[in-house]
């Protein structure tokens, strides 16, 4: 995955899989009915989604060690026309993070939140936001191979080096921890968790990827236009980008009730 130039990120997710597996099956030498009873066993416990993108490490990992018989297919799943809401964030659950962070009186993640929400940068990309980036209102991120410019919003670069002014940061990554390396995501993830019952926010709503999910969506209900929107998120397949133009459920009910294609029967008349 060196070779291949994978980001840190992508290959340190692809050993969790591989472990997570070889951890379920005892370190035995896996069979195709092995992996198939895994793969069976994560859909009781994941979403589709998430079970494929499993699947594709596994796959990986095989691959590499020359047992393609043991590769399992992913499962195929229609595209939905809407979301689900019971684990999509909102702007007022997201709002509610901000002020349990803030008389928490954790400042990084109050100000890190924002950074993540208020530009739809990955998690793994916030150690481009630098003292630098702020002063010139752009940021140079790199991830997966590719190389863009995201946008920092005026208040924003005038709350981080508010923060920085106050943490005495002069120069590199804004995020960083008392060691001075950037946030990984296990810390992000933790300390996100830790808002969830004083913000009265579910708790399978509340990890930081979500806030980028909720970005996308803000900025496709203001702009209406999904070609944009995939550049900003440094997205090469627009169909990656269309699952932020999906809509919530009760507004597809209610577009589908209003088509007018239901007669009741008139009792009155005999």
């Amino acid at each position: 995955m060196l070779e291949e130039e994978k980001s840190p990120a992508t290959i340190e997710k692809y050993l969790r899989d591989v472990t997570k597996f070889l951890q379920w099956c005892c370190f035995k030498s896996p069979t195709k009915t092995i992996v198939l009873g895994y793969k069976q066993d994560l859909l009781k416990h994941y979403t589709v989604t998430t079970v494929n993108s499993v699947l594709a490490s596994l796959n990986c990992f095989f691959g590499w060690q020359n047992l393609m018989h043991l590769k399992v297919k992913n499962i195929r799943v229609q595209s939905r026309p809407f979301f689900d809401t019971g684990t999509q964030l909102t702007k007022t659950e997201y709002l509610r993070l901000l002020t349990a962070a803030h008389n928490k009186k954790n400042d990084r993640l109050f100000y890190l939140l924002q950074t993540i929400c208020a530009t739809g940068i990955r998690v793994s990309e916030l150690k481009f936001i630098s003292v630098s980036s702020i002063e010139s209102g752009y940021a140079t991120v790199w991830c997966k191979g590719k190389v863009r410019t995201v946008i920092l919003p005026d208040s924003l670069c005038s709350m981080l080096s508010a923060y920085c002014k106050e943490q005495r940061i002069q120069s590199g990554s804004i995020f960083v921890t008392r060691t001075g390396n950037p946030v990984d995501r296990s810390n992000i993830w933790s300390e996100m968790k830790q808002l969830c019952k004083v913000a009265r926010v579910e708790h399978q709503k509340v990890f930081p990827h979500n806030l980028r999910h909720l970005f996308a969506r803000t900025y496709y209900s203001h702009e209406q236009d999904v070609v944009r929107l995939a550049d900003i998120l440094g997205h090469s397949n627009i169909n990656t980008t269309r699952i932020y133009t999906i809509e919530n459920g009760e507004i597809h009910r209610n577009r589908i009730q209003n088509l007018g294609l239901i007669h009741m029967p008139d009792n009155s008349t005999t």
